[in-house]
């Protein structure tokens, strides 16, 4: 179909070098990740005609789009943090469908890691904050001590335990150790998470992400331009966004995260329902933005969060493989993560994660996957249901 209304898929997608990276920019990392994204699709920087970017530049997309040698007609610059990359995925398929644009490449990089080691920022998001902010950055309210209220209501509220949290880390890191390109594969067990130095009341180190460096690129094709890709095409099948609130104080559920509302346009979209998904790509900056994510995308019931993800489900070989690269809390986190969620979704789904590839019981690889991206503290979500079908 080359008119309006167009299906589109997803063919390249790659990560930059990722981890430690103390000798390159952004920029750099940006265009590495693009390079290898297009050299996948088996397209050349001609064919791109869309592009989004968030977060770097002062004009960003235009001044990456430049930086890349790129002149697009069509741009997004939306930034709702971790969630930007769903969002921007469902803007990129929206675009392709009523033909603004033919292929769009979303492109991500950060040295969020080296620039801290080396002075150049802060860790903390609220520092200098103005607007409604503001008057939460006196009390020292911290992007991690806000995560930490809500896993602690939901504990209140549900009886969820830190042992039930701290599974989640473990799942992650044992998916991580089949990962060769994760930072961290050493076994942990859920001692070993609870022993940790608390960062933040319920949270211990092993709750909370890593920080590295890292990019991330994806190409979304209108299905017209299929044919002429290298890259196995996997389908955009339905996707869904929501904004929720930035100050604590107006979000009306801790318990409740905005995915509840993005997922299930999603799914609706897709016409597929939580039972029919092979495997989850969930945000996991803290193991509670995993556990309640997934009761919102309705894989469980409110509040039995912390029975299901127990008893090894999210691992690769469990009833729902999870974050199956080892998710932000042990593969990779460079700051807004979402991108590297689609990357994951999109390997899986071909077959092609090497070591850690997930398969289904008859022995192919998995044919729908749910990628789930959360911003800001519960803030904003986006999610997008895939299909290699």
């Amino acid at each position: 179909m080359s008119g309006p209304h167009r299906k589109a898929a997803i063919t390249g997608v790659a990560l930059s070098d990722c981890g430690r990276i103390d000798d390159a920019t952004p920029y750099a990392l940006h265009a590495q990740a693009a390079r290898r994204a297009l050299a996948d699709a088996g397209l050349g920087p001609q064919s791109v005609d869309g592009f989004a970017s968030a977060g770097l530049g002062t004009l960003a997309p235009a001044e990456v789009a430049e930086y890349l040698g790129l002149r697009p007609r069509w741009v997004d610059s939306t930034a709702v943090g971790g969630a930007t990359w769903e969002v921007m995925a469902a803007h990129a398929a929206d675009a392709v469908a009523a033909g603004h644009a033919r292929a769009v490449l979303l492109v991500y990089g950060s040295t969020a890691r080296a620039d801290i080691r080396a002075g150049r920022r802060t860790a903390n998001l609220s520092f200098g904050a103005r607007g409604p902010l503001q008057y939460e950055v006196p009390y020292g309210h911290t992007l991690i001590a806000k995560y930490a209220m809500a896993a602690r209501r939901h504990m209140h509220e549900y009886g969820t335990t830190l042992d039930q949290l701290a599974q989640v880390a473990v799942a992650a890191r044992a998916n991580a150790a089949r990962n060769p390109e994760a930072m961290f594969r050493d076994p942990i067990g859920v001692d070993d998470v609870l022993a940790g130095p608390v960062i933040a009341d319920p949270f211990t180190r092993l709750h909370c992400c890593l920080r590295s460096d890292g990019g991330a690129a994806v190409l979304i094709v209108a299905e017209d331009l299929v044919p002429d890709c290298a890259g196995r095409p996997v389908w955009l099948l339905g996707s869904g966004t929501y904004v929720s609130h930035t100050t604590m104080s107006q979000w009306d559920d801790f318990t409740l995260s905005p995915a509840a509302v993005s997922g299930r346009s999603a799914f609706e979209r897709a016409g597929v329902g939580p039972d029919e998904i092979d495997i989850a790509e969930i945000y996991d900056a803290f193991t509670y933005m995993t556990l309640v994510t997934l009761e919102d995308l309705g894989f469980c019931a409110k509040g039995e969060g912390g029975a299901f993800v127990g008893k090894g489900r999210l691992r690769h070989d469990g009833a729902l493989p999870t974050n199956t690269d080892g998710g932000g809390l042990s593969a990779q986190h460079p700051g807004m993560r979402g991108l590297f969620l689609l990357v994951e979704a999109v390997r899986q789904l071909r077959g092609e994660a090497g070591g850690h590839q997930v398969y289904r019981p008859d022995g192919s690889p998995p044919a729908l996957a749910v990628a789930s991206g959360t911003g800001g503290w519960f803030c904003s979500s986006g999610t997008v249901v895939l299909g290699r079908d």
